[in-house]
């Protein structure tokens, strides 16, 4: 079974932008994994100062992990990105799901991106 890593910017873009990408993956019929520091860097959102919409689609974001299924892993500690990025090198069959452009730079593999701001596809 496929596997695809979900980051940060992915995830709160999706839930800004209405897409239930939790169905569509599971559409795709791949396997999800979100890392925990990813996880919590969207708890940092929500209970930032940040603006209001951005942290009222990180609270939206939090129950949308907690009801659905995925699989959490930890890929080490360090900044995030940098962290996504070694992992995806180690495990080379992940498709990794952002919008950062540097990651998607120094990522070989596949992506999962947003098409037309609706539509989830695998490049």
């Amino acid at each position: 079974m496929k596997k695809v890593l979900l980051d940060t910017n992915f995830i709160l873009t999706c839930v800004k932008q209405k897409i239930d990408f939790f169905e569509e993956i599971k559409f795709m019929g791949i396997q999800i994994l979100i890392p925990h520091q990813v996880i919590n860097e969207i708890k940092k959102v929500a209970s930032s100062k940040q603006k209001l919409k951005s942290r009222e689609n990180a609270i939206l974001a939090l129950k949308l992990l907690e009801k659905n299924k995925f699989k959490k892993i930890d890929i080490g500690k360090g900044h995030v990105d940098k962290t996504i990025i070694k992992f995806t090198k180690e495990n080379k069959e992940v498709i990794v799901a952002t919008l950062d452009r540097e990651i998607k730079k120094k990522i070989k593999g596949q992506k999962l991106v947003i098409r037309n701001k609706k539509k989830l596809e695998v490049v």
